[in-house]
C-alpha cells in the first residue's frame, strides 16, 4: 500500500474535448492543468497500483490536456500516459503476481494519470521490465518503440528499399532510423534544423534534409529521385508532407501517425490517386494492439528491451523535471528540448 491517502499530482483543469486544432505547442501549462494533492487512487478487480518512478511526455500527452487528442478528458484527473513504476498493490491474480516488479505502463483508466506520485491501471497492460533497462528507457518502452517496430514492419512488409521520415530528430524518428540502418532500409530524415542532421547520420540516415534550406526543394528530387521511396511516414501532416508525397513515385503511401502542425495540407494533383496508385492511411498504436496478437505483443516486447539493453537503442534526455517544479519548468523544457522530456516524483 501507498501509506498515505493523497498524493501529488498534475490535474486537468477541464472534461472532453475542446474542438481546437492547434498542435502539441503549449505555452501556458496553467490553461489546462494544476499541481494538486489528491486521492490516492483505489483499484479494481484485475488492476494495480505502480508507485510511478518516471514518466514520459510524448505530443500524444499535450494533445490530450489540450483536448485535441481520439479521447476525452476527465476534469481533476491527473494527465499522463506512460510511465515506468513499481508495483505495490494489485487485485486479482494476475495483479498479485506483479506486486513488487518494476513495470512499463500505458494508464488506462480515465481517472488516473502517469503525471503523479501513484498510477492505476489494468495489469494486463503492465509489462515487466528487466533489471539492466534504463527507467529513461522504460519510462518510454511503449509508445515510440513499439510504435517504431510497427510502423518499420510497414516497410519491411512493403519490400521497400527506403522511406521518408518528417519530424525526423523525434525520439520516434531515432529508432526507426536505427531499424533502417540495422535491416539495410535506407532512411530519409526530414528535420527543421541543420544542428540535427550530423546526429541522425552518425545514428544511420544516409539523407537528412533541412525544410528551410534553400536548396530543400532541389535536393529532395535528387533524393526522391535516386532512392526511389514509395513509403512516407508522417508526424506533421501539413504542407511540406504533402508535397514529398506528390513527389514520390507510382505507388506511394502516405502513413499519418500525428498532426504537429495545425494547418491542413492541399493535394495539388488528385489524379495521382487515380493514375499513380497512392494512396493515404493512419497509424495508431491502440488500434495496432488490437490487430496483433498476444504472441506478436510479446515479441516486439523482448525485441523492445533486448534493443535497449544492447546499446543498439538509446532513448536521448535532455531534461528531467520534478512533478513538483513542473508548472514553472515543463513548458521551457519542452521548447528547448533537442531530445526527450521526463518527469519524476
Amino acid at each position: 500500500m501507498t501509506g498515505s491517502n493523497d498524493m501529488f499530482a498534475l490535474i486537468q483543469k477541464h472534461d472532453g474535448f475542446s474542438g481546437t486544432r492547434e498542435g502539441p505547442r503549449i505555452d501556458d501549462l496553467g490553461l489546462y492543468l494544476e499541481a494538486a494533492r489528491v486521492p490516492t487512487p483505489q483499484i479494481e478487480d484485475g488492476q494495480v497500483l505502480i508507485k510511478v518512478a518516471m514518466a514520459s511526455i510524448n505530443p500524444s500527452d499535450l494533445h490530450f490536456i489540450k483536448g485535441e487528442y481520439g479521447q476525452p478528458r476527465v476534469k481533476g484527473a491527473p494527465a499522463g500516459f506512460e510511465a515506468v513504476g513499481e508495483v505495490v498493490s494489485g487485485k486479482g491474480s494476475r495483479a498479485e503476481a506483479l506486486i513488487g516488479k518494476r513495470v512499463a505502463f500505458t494508464v488506462q483508466i480515465p481517472t488516473s494519470g502517469a503525471w503523479a506520485e501513484y498510477a492505476v491501471t489494468p495489469a494486463a497492460v503492465c509489462i515487466p521490465v528487466r533489471d539492466d533497462m534504463r527507467d529513461e528507457d522504460a519510462a518510454g518502452h511503449i509508445v515510440n518503440p513499439l510504435t517504431a517496430l510497427a510502423m518499420f514492419d510497414i516497410a519491411r512488409k512493403a519490400g521497400v528499399s527506403s522511406f521518408i521520415m518528417t519530424a525526423a530528430n523525434s525520439q520516434l524518428c531515432k529508432l526507426m532510423t536505427a531499424l533502417g540502418r540495422d535491416h539495410g532500409i535506407t532512411p530519409i530524415c526530414i528535420v527543421r534544423k541543420e544542428s540535427q542532421v550530423a546526429h541522425l547520420m552518425e545514428l544511420g540516415a544516409k539523407h537528412v534534409l533541412v525544410t528551410g534550406s534553400p536548396d530543400f526543394s532541389e535536393k529532395v528530387k535528387e533524393v526522391i529521385k535516386a532512392e526511389k521511396p514509395r513509403l512516407l511516414l508522417d508526424a506533421v501532416a501539413n504542407q511540406v508532407s504533402a508535397d514529398l508525397f506528390t513527389a514520390m513515385p507510382t505507388g506511394a503511401r502516405w502513413v499519418v501517425y500525428g498532426k504537429l502542425d495545425p494547418e491542413p495540407p492541399v493535394i495539388p494533383e488528385m489524379g495521382q490517386f487515380v493514375f499513380m496508385q497512392k494512396h493515404i492511411e493512419g497509424f495508431w498504436l491502440t488500434r495496432w494492439f488490437m490487430d496483433t496478437t498476444p504472441e506478436q505483443q510479446m515479441q516486439a516486447i523482448v525485441e523492445v528491451q533486448e534493443r535497449f539493453v544492447s546499446g543498439k537503442w538509446q532513448t536521448e534526455v535532455d531534461a528531467v523535471i520534478r512533478l513538483e517544479d513542473a508548472m514553472s519548468e515543463l513548458v521551457p523544457a519542452l521548447k528547448k528540448a533537442n531530445a526527450k522530456v521526463m518527469l519524476v516524483p
